[in-house]
């Protein structure tokens, strides 16, 4: 028998909507369930909640006593529901399991340590070269204005070698590289993005990324929000 796919699309359409996918979740668990539960189960106001049992049609109906239960098409179409919530998590954990042979993190934080002693050695012989005469060691690690410069030519450093080759010295070093989670190489805009949150919000980049991403491609938050990770080039 053929499908009509304008029936599918519109069932989809209704149980796109999170709200409604509940609604048909609290009438499965309870059996019948007045306005006013719903409502409350919700946290909804009434104009909200009479919106989406319009669009449930069907799915639902209202018994004698002027509580609503499922249809049978409701049961079915939470059924489906449920087998859509197994899918997606599936389709999660393949997601999260990255084909790219990803670098640990003791290596990017070797290559990290490598990398800031030697843009620190480079700012703390530019005032040396340049004006050997007038550099006090005090001024630098006092002066707000000098540790801002050092901070941003360490995302320069980062941003110029890793947009060029993928590697800063560091990362060079240990043998990882930074790629697009695609595997190719990033853009300039890309590590640009995920530098920005090493160099200038380091803590709260690790600690987001460790408490909610979940993945193990991205150990910080900058990396996922310009779609980059790192590989092991020695794996």
């Amino acid at each position: 028998m053929a499908v009509d796919q304008e029936n599918v699309s519109k069932i989809l359409s209704v149980l796109s909507h999170p709200l409604r996918r509940e609604i048909l979740l609290i009438l499965h668990e309870n059996g019948e369930s007045s306005f006013t539960d719903i409502m409350n189960t919700l946290r909804i106001d009434t104009g909200k909640l009479s919106f989406h049992i319009r669009n449930l049609t069907g799915l639902i109906e209202q018994t004698p006593s002027g509580k609503y239960n499922l249809t049978k098409l409701g049961e079915n179409a939470f059924k489906l529901i449920k087998d859509v919530e197994v899918l997606a998590s599936e389709v999660e954990v393949i997601r999260k399991t990255s084909p790219l042979p990803l670098s640990s993190v003791r290596k990017r934080a070797w290559a990290f340590v490598i990398d800031f002693f030697l843009a620190f050695a480079i700012f703390f012989a530019l005032p040396l070269a340049t004006a050997p005469g007038q550099w006090q060691p005090n001024v630098f690690f006092s002066d707000v204005t000098r540790n801002l410069l050092f901070l941003i030519l360490l995302w320069m450093y980062f941003t110029l070698l890793e947009g060029f080759a993928g590697q800063s010295i560091g990362k060079l070093i240990v043998g990882i590289k930074v790629v697009r989670i695609d595997g190719k190489k990033p853009f300039y805009d890309h590590v640009a993005v995920r530098n920005f949150g090493k160099v200038f919000l380091l803590p709260v980049d690790l600690l987001v990324g460790y408490l909610k991403l979940k993945d193990d491609r991205f150990i910080r938050y900058f990396d996922k929000f310009a779609g980059t990770t790192v590989i092991d080039l020695r794996f």
